[in-house]
């Protein structure tokens, strides 16, 4: 509960300081947008504040705390990495004898693999340059040194966030954000700013990311094997079969989600399409939409158009459709993803908010001057308050279940009807959220038209129109009310507490 504890006293911190005093300070000049928002900020709803300023704070907080929490962890790794090769001399004289729950791949092994993938790195920019940021060998090699460097030192960090905190606090897109913040600033001291060179940067950025992620989900993965006995070595082979296989099967899944959850909103605003502001740009002539044609535009860090993609009208000389996708939308928040892409943009083009960045970096450290543990207290900040009072609220029904009984240690805690429960909770909520896509794409044949034919053939799109409705044909008001939320939230949370109350047979 320590470690929730800090995260809920940022999320405070945020949500009743910090907002409150943007508002109030912010209401001086209430007809002009203050940068990063084209809002004014009187105009502007608590999501909002915290989307516009509080998560560049958040962002920079974790990116220090970050960096604070590896440099403290730099004799663990050195040590662990001293005893990696110990072990591989000792492995060469045959003198190591480990017991199986103790015996994971040689260090020889991981050494080969990290060879393999930067080679394997290097021939994608090599052979398969993004269009516009074709780079030399040289370059390359540079680019694939980048990703193995930061990939190191951040998976360190994310395994250790899991183990202080859990997984589902790990704040991979912080420390994505500042491999992203080093390379485009390295970009941007070699004149690497054109867009091509953007993509670039992400995509570095994004092999971080899925390292860091990869290596909290099997940390975790690891600790479950260690409570049930389970050989290391042959868990982390199944793991990397397993990342292979997802690999393949995510990138359906993604492409069910963006288009099952887009949203098309009718919208106005005035725009010159032969001069466009900064930070908006013009990427299709010829965007199909209910049978007509428009101009698809991109604003990414513009001061005069909220971020986002719109579909602009020649005859009305104006844009007059927001194109949300669905992977961004409110269904499927994602508000890192367009964070990421306002640094890269901003760094490239100078245009980051970066006093609200270095904000969030003093702030911390602060918090570690008065001994406090600053990654909680920073994940706090950058993790929506939904998530994390979600995650408090976990807590405190397992605090309110073991009042009055007997405090188990070691791995007993662990094992127990309420967290075998909830594992299941969190296993079927992402099934039948997946599900719920799949319901949406069914009943609407305008999205399934953009859905790759091999996929519409394997789903055998498109269903009769809204078939599956049913809350909105027989509970039109039930269907959206927000008490129906917290009733189910309630009924919920009572089953949790049932079921953790319980003795495991």
């Amino acid at each position: 509960m320590d470690n929730s504890r800090l995260v809920v006293a940022e999320v405070l911190f945020s949500w009743l300081v910090l907002m409150p005093a943007i508002k109030f300070f912010g209401s001086l000049s209430p007809g002009t947008p203050l940068y990063p928002s084209t809002i004014p900020i009187p105009q502007m709803t608590p999501d909002q504040l915290w989307a516009s300023y509080i998560r560049p704070m958040g962002a920079g907080a974790v990116a220090a705390s970050g960096l604070i929490t590896l440099i403290k962890t730099m004799p663990t790794i050195f040590s662990a990495l001293t005893a990696g090769l110990k072990d591989v001399r000792a492995s060469r004289e045959g003198a190591v004898e480990t017991s199986r729950t103790e015996r994971d791949l040689s260090m020889r092994f991981v050494l080969i693999g990290s060879a393999v993938l930067l080679a394997m790195m290097w021939a994608l920019l090599k052979f398969k340059p993004i269009p516009g940021a074709q780079t030399g060998a040289f370059a390359n090699l540079i680019a694939a040194l980048f990703v193995v460097v930061f990939g190191f030192l951040f998976v360190t960090v994310a395994s250790r966030i899991s183990g202080l905190i859990g997984n589902s606090s790990n704040p991979v897109s912080g420390m994505t954000i500042a491999t992203l913040m080093a390379t485009c600033a390295v970009f941007l001291v070699i004149h690497w700013t054109a867009n091509a060179y953007a993509v670039l940067a992400l995509t570095i950025g994004g092999v971080v990311c899925i390292a860091a992620a990869i290596a909290g989900a099997t940390s975790q993965d690891l600790k479950t094997g260690f409570l049930g006995g389970a050989r290391p070595f042959q868990q982390q082979i199944s793991l990397i079969i397993g990342v292979l296989v997802s690999s393949f099967a995510i990138g359906g899944t993604l492409i069910l989600m963006n288009i099952g959850l887009a949203q098309y909103k009718p919208i106005q605003i005035g725009l010159d399409i032969n001069n466009l502001p900064t930070g908006v740009q013009l990427q299709d002539n010829s965007f199909e939409h209910e049978g007509r044609k428009y101009l698809l535009v991109n604003a990414i860090g513009s001061r005069e158009i909220p971020d986002g993609k719109y579909l602009y009208d020649s005859a009305t000389r104006q844009i007059e459709v927001q194109w949300v996708q669905g992977i961004g939308s409110d269904q499927a928040a994602a508000p890192q993803a367009r964070l990421m892409a306002t640094v890269i943009s901003g760094i490239l083009n100078q245009r980051l908010p970066w006093r609200l960045v270095f904000l969030g970096v003093f702030l911390v450290i602060a918090v570690e001057l008065l001994g406090v543990r600053s990654l909680p207290f920073a994940v706090g900040s950058y993790i929506s308050i939904a998530t994390t009072m979600a995650m408090f609220a976990g807590g405190l029904l397992r605090w309110i279940v073991e009042r009055g009984t007997e405090k188990k240690s070691g791995a007993d805690s662990e094992v127990s009807p309420g967290s075998l429960y909830s594992s299941g909770l969190i296993a079927a909520g992402g099934v039948f959220g997946l599900l719920a896509i799949i319901l949406n794409l069914l009943q609407d044949p305008e999205l399934s038209k953009r859905l790759p034919h091999w996929l519409t053939t394997v789903l055998l799109l498109p269903w009769p129109s809204r078939i599956f409705a049913f809350g909105e044909k027989f509970m039109p008001q039930l269907s959206q009310s927000p008490v129906v939320g917290v009733v189910m939230f309630l009924l919920l949370a009572s089953s949790l507490f049932l079921f953790a109350r319980k003795k495991l047979e």
